[in-house]
């Protein structure tokens, strides 16, 4: 009985948790580290804001000193947390390097980054251009901040900074680790080899992702069904090539270029600073109306137009298009090299 009990639990064949068991670990992990984080955001906002700072940066308002130091912490502790989970998660509990998670950081995955951020902000450009023609967006002026008083350089350059951290900590949870933790346990269902494993995971944590979009301001069922077909896009630059460049890259200028440079909301919420501000008006079927393309038919098609340009530019540079091995067959650390 006792060995039934820790063979549902533990695999002893890879020395390690059975895969929903690493996945409550991260969770686990997770939540302990958001808690310590929170406590310890809290202490250092009340602290900072308590004194007699000046940002130049921030217009020297003690306004912009409060919203400033508290954008920094709370950035900071989602980073933090995320990528310090998935570190120890897949330390301890998956027996992974962090750079099995898609950080093999050589000439390669920059090539590959280059590639996505041009890509994110093409596609973007192209709904925003598409809108344009059409007499859905109009523009009314250059350099819009929502809170008057406030610097647009600094909230400018602040938009970039988050989009970065939240494209590389949202890709390397939903992508790097669930999709390979996943792909990898499907592999071992009777009658599914690595690309339905492939597929099953990516299924599942494109749900996922668009199920952690749902709250958001202005969600609606079809702006779910965009996030999800969007996640797919992001995803396949994941499996061709088993890094995160392309799939970090696509995802930081999307947003960046959908919000700080084109003014449309960003999966339901505004940022409060564009570098043209704008009108906005058209069918939200094909606009997706107060969430942002994502929610319309515009976003959907050029999701599906990244998708059809990642497989290209993969095919140009490797010769080939498949789920890379890397993504369903893990290098294990072992006793030797740990």
């Amino acid at each position: 009985m006792l060995g039934r009990v820790k063979s549902l639990l533990w695999n002893e064949r890879t020395r390690r948790l059975r895969l929903p068991w690493r996945l409550v670990a991260l969770l686990v992990v997770l939540a302990v580290l958001g808690l310590g984080a929170g406590v310890v955001g809290s202490a250092l906002t009340s602290v900072a804001i308590t004194r007699p700072l000046v940002l130049s940066t921030a217009g020297g308002s003690t306004g912009q000193v409060a919203v400033a130091i508290g954008n920094v912490v709370s950035l900071a502790a989602q980073v933090a947390v995320t990528v310090g989970g998935v570190y120890l998660a897949g330390r301890f509990a998956d027996r992974r390097w962090f750079r099995d998670f898609g950080f093999r950081l050589d000439r390669a995955w920059w090539l590959d980054l280059g590639f996505g951020l041009a890509l994110g902000a093409a596609l973007m450009t192209g709904i925003f251009l598409v809108c344009l023609v059409a007499g859905w967006v109009t523009v009314t002026g250059l350099f819009s901040v929502a809170r008057p008083g406030f610097s647009f350089p600094y909230w400018f350059g602040w938009g970039f900074v988050t989009f970065v951290a939240v494209g590389v900590y949202e890709e390397l949870l939903f992508r790097g680790h669930l999709v390979t933790n996943l792909a990898e346990g499907f592999r071992w269902f009777d009658r599914v080899g690595p690309r339905g494993a492939v597929g099953l995971a990516t299924l599942v944590t494109s749900g996922l992702f668009g199920v952690a979009h749902a709250a958001n301001p202005n969600a609606s069922p079809a702006s779910t069904v965009g996030i999800v077909l969007a996640a797919f896009m992001l995803a396949a630059g994941y499996v061709f090539t088993g890094e995160l460049a392309i799939p970090i890259g696509i995802h930081v200028t999307w947003n960046f270029f959908q919000g700080i440079v084109y003014g449309f909301p960003v999966s339901g919420t505004s940022f409060g600073v564009s570098l043209l501000a704008v009108d906005r008006s058209g069918p939200a079927l094909v606009t997706g109306g107060a969430f942002g393309p994502e929610a319309g038919l515009l976003g959907l098609v050029a999701a599906a137009i990244g998708l059809g340009l990642i497989a290209a530019w993969v095919r140009w540079r490797e010769g080939t298009v498949g789920v890379d091995e890397a993504v369903t067959t893990p290098e294990l650390r072992t006793s030797r090299t740990e």
